[in-house]
């Protein structure tokens, strides 16, 4: 069953079609970016996503946020992430980058079939202890 990759994207997310017949598949954008967000936090040196201050609030009201740390540009059929990490002290910032490039990449890909064009890491702390890491 060929995959025909959608060129209309609303508010919500993108389509692929598999089958005109069988009906639509949306993809929120959001889970592009939680399966980037699972993906990150998997290579070992990845402490935790960083987010902004109100995502930060939110997680100290006990909500969880998968998609905390990432940003996801959609243009159908390519994606561009950005993901902001704190990484755990003395991991290797070059290798655990490079891993975690790959890894989100070929977790984006597999799953919906987009074509990620990047990964950029950008690095926003530093964890000491395992207290930091939560």
């Amino acid at each position: 069953m060929a995959t025909e990759k959608k060129e209309k994207k609303d508010d919500k997310g993108y389509q692929l079609r598999e089958k005109r017949e069988s009906g639509d598949v949306l993809i929120a954008d959001e889970v592009v970016a939680i399966i980037a967000g699972l993906a990150a936090t998997e290579v070992e040196g990845v402490a935790k996503m960083s987010g902004n201050i109100t995502k930060e609030l939110v997680a100290k009201l006990g909500i969880k946020n998968l998609s905390k740390g990432v940003k996801v540009l959609v243009n159908p059929p390519e994606v561009s992430v950005i993901l902001t990490l704190v990484l755990k002290y003395g991991c290797n910032i070059p290798d655990v980058s490079k891993t975690v490039q790959t890894k989100v990449k070929s977790a984006i890909e597999t799953m919906t079939g987009l074509t990620v064009t990047e990964v950029n890491i950008r690095i926003s702390g530093v964890a000491i202890s395992d207290e930091e890491t939560k």
